[in-house]
């Protein structure tokens, strides 16, 4: 009977040491946390229950939130400036007199960005069966010189409800853990990490496969495209579940949405080639404007990839590659406070059918350098890769102008890449080489195109393939966008 009774009493003891208070798991000890912004606290309680949040940088300042009537409160900390300075922060739950709290430690201050996507952003650094991270050693060997690098990575999870919460924890990018980072997110935070000298988080919300549609919510769906949202038709429609629209966004983005970030970058379009006319642009733009939505921090900066040349396995002078780039470019003019990055040059020869090129380190510098320049003001970076201006034509020669060279091209013969059609439509590989246009104007940094096949020319080309690689850039070395003058 005294054992029992202590038995008992033991298990009052832990049920009171228990706290009702309960967060979910992406706030966890490790975690980064926006600087100097009014930081989203979230979590459960008992009903009606006040919970008190200290942090540990506010001088024992308490802020308090009323659990409603389904448990759930909120509760917004203002953050201090970026320090590599461990700080804590804790729950309490006051309820009749009674209550339990929850204390997490090891908490940094710094740059949150989400890295959202396909496969090529889930990438990590230790690469796919098959898909080998270039300089993989390196990468894990300088991991040291980058503190204060920290990711978490959403579990891949699909769900017909939106879900508040995910199976996750914080890691340090540290020797020991980097290797299960996103490659692309991990380069563009060594990126800020170095030029800012602050921490950065990552949280890596992302899947292979998916489409555009698979992370629009319910009501855009329903309002602005046709895709069936009912799950046994899914399985009838697509072979693969990472196809499937809605699901995963509510499975594998919703939780994360209470997060105070700082931007997006992003990576996808894979599976969306072969869209019809302007869709997968127009998609793009309202993903973006539904997750600046629901992040609730205004017009975020979003930041995006182009896609890599790529054969699939087929023709690689087919164009449907081609024209989702093409869309892709709309979309950065559609969408305010965007930037996209030109990644024309990171496939190998080799890699015509690898739909994972090795080479994720440029990705992630070029992502890290818009940021920079946009983002955070360096003035110092030169960001932006060349684009097709305008073009004239003089006898049987093109001649293409060009902005956002920063002053100039980066080769002035040898360019591979352009190709010239006449009045047939038939494109036939050309020669190209550097051309001065006197006079004041910015664009005056010329190439001349022009082949022997086609005397009266109408129309260039420039890597407007599925897998063609060219040579071209600017002045800051980046690579000059893939694009047409015709509308083919």
């Amino acid at each position: 009977m005294k054992k029992l009774s202590l038995l008992v009493l033991a298990l009052a003891v832990l049920g009171s040491a228990r706290a009702a208070v309960r967060l979910p798991h992406v706030l966890s000890d490790g975690m980064v946390l926006q600087q100097q912004s009014s930081a989203r606290l979230w979590g459960w309680a008992t009903p009606g229950a006040t919970v008190s949040v200290t942090a540990s940088w506010n001088g024992g300042k308490t802020v308090t939130a009323k659990a409603a009537k389904d448990g759930k409160w909120e509760a917004r900390v203002t953050t201090p400036a970026a320090s590599f300075t461990k700080q804590t922060i804790t729950f309490t739950e006051n309820k009749d007199g009674k209550g339990g709290k929850v204390t997490l430690h090891d908490v940094l201050i710094g740059e949150v960005w989400v890295c959202a996507g396909q496969s090529n952003m889930e990438f990590p650094v230790k690469g796919f069966g098959n898909c080998p991270l270039k300089d993989y050693n390196n990468v894990v060997a300088e991991a040291s010189r980058y503190d204060g690098i920290r990711y978490v990575k959403i579990p891949s999870v699909k769900s017909t409800k939106p879900l508040d919460d995910a199976q996750c924890w914080w890691k340090a990018a540290d020797v020991d853990n980097v290797a299960d980072c996103s490659a692309v997110g991990y380069f563009f935070a060594r990126q800020l990490r170095s030029a800012l000298n602050i921490p950065v988080g990552l949280i890596l919300a992302n899947k292979g496969g998916t489409r555009v549609e698979s992370w629009l919510d319910k009501a855009n769906l329903e309002k602005y495209t046709k895709e069936t949202l009912d799950s046994t038709e899914m399985t009838r429609k697509f072979q693969y579940d990472y196809l499937y629209p809605l699901l995963w966004g509510n499975g594998t983005f919703h939780p994360i949405l209470n997060y105070t970030v700082k931007g997006i970058i992003f990576y996808q379009g894979c599976s969306n080639v072969g869209d019809p006319s302007n869709q997968y642009s127009d998609r793009l733009s309202l993903l973006v404007n539904q997750w600046r939505r629901d992040f609730g921090e205004g017009n975020i900066p979003f930041y995006f990839v182009q896609l890599v040349p790529y054969a699939d396995g087929g023709d690689p002078n087919g164009t449907q590659r081609a024209y989702l780039e093409e869309q892709q470019m709309r979309a950065a003019d559609m969408i305010p406070n965007s930037g996209l990055i030109c990644t024309n040059d990171l496939a190998y020869p080799w890699e015509q059918n690898q739909i994972h090129p090795s080479n994720k380190k440029p990705v992630g510098d070029r992502l890290g350098w818009l940021a920079l320049e946009k983002t955070y003001n360096k003035k110092g970076f030169e960001a932006v890769s060349p684009r097709f201006d305008s073009m004239f034509i003089h006898g049987d020669t093109c001649f293409i102008r060009l902005k956002n060279t920063y002053g100039g091209i980066s080769r002035y013969s040898d360019i591979e890449g352009f190709e010239v059609a006449g009045a047939d439509k038939v494109f036939h590989k050309a020669t190209a080489g550097h051309f001065w246009v006197p006079g004041n104007d910015p664009r005056n940094e010329t190439v001349y195109v022009v082949s022997p096949d086609v005397k009266t020319p109408v129309a260039v080309r420039y890597c407007f393939r599925n897998f063609q690689i060219g040579n071209l850039g600017g002045n800051n070395g980046l690579p000059l966008f893939p694009f047409r003058t015709d509308r083919w």
